[in-house]
């Protein structure tokens, strides 16, 4: 039997970007790390800084075989750490962040 092909996100995955998407725009995606940072009016102001914080997360989310997110809180976890260091310079993400983490898919 052939696999059905892929038409849609799984639930889950759907449900953790959505999940990312409220706390991100509500201001309070990892409060501990972000505390005190009013990051949306520089996320909306700079687009590609915005488009950059949902490429970390999607590319750190991890999805088993049968479309359950592994790990959706270390993904927004690595997307606060990218926006802390955008927004306070003097903070230094650890671990560095990876080349496979920050690359733009896509048109």
């Amino acid at each position: 039997m052939e696999d059905d092909p892929v038409t849609h996100l799984p639930t889950d995955v759907r449900a953790a970007l959505r999940v990312f998407a409220f706390y991100l725009g509500n201001g309070t995606l990892d409060v501990d790390l972000l505390e005190g940072i009013d990051y949306r009016a520089h996320l909306f102001e700079f687009g590609s800084d915005l488009e950059m914080v949902f490429a970390i997360f999607a590319n750190v989310l991890e999805v088993d075989d049968r479309g359950q997110t592994l790990n959706d809180g270390d993904a927004q976890y690595r997307a606060a750490q990218w926006i802390r260091e955008r927004c306070d310079p003097g903070y230094q993400v650890e671990p560095p962040f990876e080349v496979w983490e920050t690359e733009l898919h896509g048109p």
